[in-house]
């Protein structure tokens, strides 16, 4: 039988070989975090290479081994906050298909997988096509395709791989008709399965109110190409914090997204169980809340900021944080920047800036002199970032010229798109943290 998204089937797949060929990589000028000592500095077009990441960590590499500005990640933090959302998920009884697009990165999407993930959500076709290149093998894509070059790629995928399982999104009759036509000109042989987007006012995409998503359901039915595998949504457009306000109007949504399930029961084909999907990092706990109890759905949560989670926006809003009794997650991503100027007694210039570290959901925070003074808690702060230079005020003597500072940063999202090789630290919390792993992105 050939896979849906919400079949039971051996398990989700990626090719655990192709991940571990990434250690195989030779480190040279592409990647912006390898130091110097990782390949030969020679003259330009000389036929050389560097050192593989697995040659170059057999040499036990230290925090040390790296320049400014630099971005980490901390190794035993990212394993709790894996094992963490796992257990949650488990607890509260369901699905995870983390958001891929968070990290780009195959190595952590293989650990998300091993933890009992589901499947691998994403956000575009470039996305998907990167995740098909590692092999995995159930893909949520949290958007509606329309190309029809990419739509004629993916029918070439589907029906090359009867065990490679794919879900998207609709929101109008027009979306339906237009994949429809692509599909047909491409001669699909699989339906592609699609959830009818729920939107909400001042939201994103998404059919606006449970009427007008059953209108986009019925065309669904109509279309000889698609197959309408259930609900989903996005409750993390509707508000932007934990304050009692923005909780009411996540669950008001989540509720509606519950009742066009309900009005749809009757439509879902009888082969596998409908697919009810929602939950960024912020709300999740709310989704498994208000959809408890439905009847036959697989609930999937898409969740992707939490593998890292962060200093910033969801140390703030997260649901581990606002509960009782539940180990938080812990922020697993820190900027390393250098004093490289002091033009005034209260202001020091760092060598990161917006091409190094996330500034759209918050500045970073100065967290602690390498090997100096703790900086939180303190007056200093970061103040504006330019494009490759951090402004640091009220740090005065704190942080001297050539001082390299440890950063907390905000939004993972925008966090990982800057890299494309992050290291992997022990802790960074010990007083030289040592070099684990190079985890790869592919932005």
């Amino acid at each position: 039988m050939q896979q849906t998204f919400a079949s039971s089937g051996t398990g989700p797949g990626i090719a655990r070989d192709a991940v571990a060929a990434l250690a195989d990589e030779p480190l040279d000028r592409r990647f912006k975090a390898a130091p110097p000592d990782s390949h030969p500095d020679r003259r330009p077009g000389a036929a050389t290479r560097g050192r593989t990441v697995r040659e170059w960590l057999a040499g036990g590499p230290t925090l040390s081994s790296f320049g400014t500005p630099l971005l980490t990640l901390d190794g035993a933090a990212l394993a709790h906050n894996v094992r963490t959302m796992a257990d949650w998920c488990a607890k509260a009884g369901v699905a995870l298909a983390p958001h891929g697009k968070t990290t780009m990165a195959p190595a952590l999407w293989q650990a998300q997988l091993d933890a009992g993930a589901h499947g691998i959500t994403l956000a575009n076709l470039p996305q998907v096509r990167v995740a098909r290149a590692f092999g995995v093998q159930r893909i949520l894509l949290a958007n509606t395709l329309l190309d029809p070059a990419g739509l004629a790629w993916l029918a070439d995928e589907l029906a090359a791989d009867p065990d490679f399982a794919f879900l998207s999104w609709v929101d109008s009759a027009e979306s339906v008709r237009l994949m429809d036509a692509a599909l047909r000109a491409a001669g699909a042989e699989r339906k592609v399965e699609v959830l009818v987007e729920l939107g909400g006012p001042g939201g994103r995409t998404g059919a606006r109110g449970e009427d007008a998503a059953v209108e986009v359901a019925a065309a669904v039915l109509r279309a000889p190409t698609l197959r309408l595998a259930g609900v989903g949504g996005y409750e993390g457009a509707l508000a932007h914090d934990a304050s009692a306000a923005g909780l009411a109007t996540v669950r008001g949504y989540l509720r509606a997204l519950a009742g066009l399930h309900g009005r749809l029961a009757r439509a879902y084909p009888d082969d596998a169980p409908p697919v009810v999907t929602a939950g960024g990092s912020a709300y999740f706990d709310l989704v498994a809340e208000e959809t408890t109890g439905l009847p036959d759905a697989l609930v999937v949560l898409r969740s992707g900021a939490y593998v890292a989670h962060d200093d910033g926006f969801y140390r703030g809003v997260s649901p581990l944080a606002r509960a009782d009794g539940v180990a938080p997650f812990r922020s697993a991503l820190h900027g390393w920047a250098r004093v490289v100027s002091r033009p005034e007694p209260q202001l020091a210039l760092l060598d990161a800036g917006k091409r190094d570290l996330p500034f759209d959901e918050g500045l970073p925070e100065p967290q602690r002199v390498r090997g100096g003074a703790e900086l939180t808690g303190t007056a200093a702060r970061i103040g504006a970032l330019n494009d490759q230079h951090a402004f640091l005020r009220d740090a005065g003597d704190l942080a001297p010229i050539g001082a390299v500072l440890r950063l907390g940063v905000s939004h993972p999202c925008t966090a990982f798109d800057k890299w494309t090789a992050i290291p992997v630290l022990d802790s960074a919390d010990a007083a030289e943290p040592k070099v684990t792993g190079l985890v790869r992105t592919f932005f």
